[in-house]
């Protein structure tokens, strides 16, 4: 059997959401900024060039933003609605980022 609190306690699971969003968000920047000249990410990989630098990069500010998150949030309830809603928010501007349509907008 297990207690009221751990039943209660979304915090965890609204970390991962959360975490996700800023990965996606993250990628996206760091496309906008590589095709602005602000931002060069190393090749890592060769044949994948660029890209391997700043998807590597977007998944260290992945875990980074879950792991803060999660150790903040991992034994309370967290209001699902607004978490989600930032998420998606979040994810959608990191697509975007990610178009070349919109870097031509620039």
């Amino acid at each position: 059997m297990t207690s009221d609190s751990a039943i209660a306690s979304n915090g965890a699971a609204m970390a991962a959401y959360l975490g996700a969003g800023i990965g996606a968000f993250a990628m996206g920047a760091f496309c906008v900024l590589n095709e602005a000249g602000v931002f060069a990410a190393p090749a890592l990989y060769g044949p994948a060039g660029g890209l391997s630098g700043r998807a590597t990069f977007a998944c260290v500010v992945w875990l980074a933003a879950w792991l803060v998150a999660h150790n903040r949030w991992r034994h309370r309830t967290v209001a699902h609605s607004p978490v989600w809603l930032t998420t998606i928010m979040l994810t959608a501007l990191g697509l975007l980022g990610t178009f070349p349509p919109f870097w031509s907008l620039l």
